[in-house]
């Protein structure tokens, strides 16, 4: 069942689907020109699914966005990957920390990344990050977390002098309301404030499960900057790392 909820903003941006429609083929890079939408009950390789923490790195290494997943002009950010021995919570407090995993965690990573500033418009930063869980229910559970994440705390701080607020987040199974790239798909989109960019800005965040694996993206806007714009990238980000996700680790004919 569809379920719409106010406030969510997930592990993706404390550091952080894709509209794609050509069939998966294993071969195809999902980067080069047309992606496609990945199987929401995909049929997975044992063999191919990582076991260790240093598979679990690998797997991420080849899945996880680069700048031109995004598209034209976005670039890496300083620091560009998170320290791989922490992630970000949300404390009680409804502040964003970099911690050490969950026990469920085999692996993560968080990649930041810019539209950098010009022609009358403020820089967008971006963000994208991968999980890799121990188990399925694992990833499932990251996934519930988010959404009482949401609700626990409908104004959140991501860092110091950067807070999101006016949350307003859905979430969608697989094959529900045309949902058909994950098992399971949260997004989120609210309002962005800045002491360096000011604001209210457009924020979106999206996250989606398949397997034992979550993927997130998260944009944060600035002047001048539309919603569309902001959304187009987080969603191409999204849809490039699931096809790869899929091309990783689905059976061979």
């Amino acid at each position: 069942m569809a379920v719409l909820l106010a406030g969510c903003s997930g592990a993706a941006d404390a550091p952080e689907q894709g509209d794609a429609s050509t069939s998966a083929h294993p071969d195809r890079d999902p980067d080069a020109g047309d992606t496609f939408v990945p199987d929401p009950d995909p049929d997975p390789d044992p063999a191919r699914l990582p076991a260790s923490r240093s598979e679990a790195r690998d797997l991420i290494g080849r899945v996880i966005a680069g700048p031109d997943s995004f598209g034209p002009g976005v670039v890496k950010r300083s620091p560009y990957e998170s320290d791989p021995a922490t992630w970000s919570v949300l404390g009680e407090d409804c502040v964003w920390r970099r911690q050490k995993p969950a026990p469920s965690v085999l692996a993560t990573l968080t990649r930041s990344f810019e539209a950098p500033a010009g022609a009358g418009k403020g820089p967008v930063r971006l963000a994208a990050v991968i999980t890799v869980h121990r188990t399925r229910e694992d990833a499932a559970w990251e996934m519930a977390e988010s959404i009482e994440e949401s609700m626990r705390c409908p104004t959140q701080q991501l860092r110091a002098g950067e807070t999101i607020g006016s949350l307003v987040a859905g979430a969608l199974f697989g094959g529900e309301s045309g949902q058909g790239s994950s098992e399971d798909f949260l997004s989120e989109v609210g309002e962005y404030r800045s002491s360096e960019l000011g604001g209210p800005h457009h924020y979106s965040w999206q996250q989606a499960q398949t397997l034992r694996f979550t993927v997130a993206v998260t944009g944060k806007g600035a002047e001048g900057r539309t919603k569309d714009e902001i959304d187009a990238w987080v969603s191409k980000a999204q849809g490039v790392m699931l096809s790869r996700l899929e091309n990783a680790v689905e059976k061979r004919n």
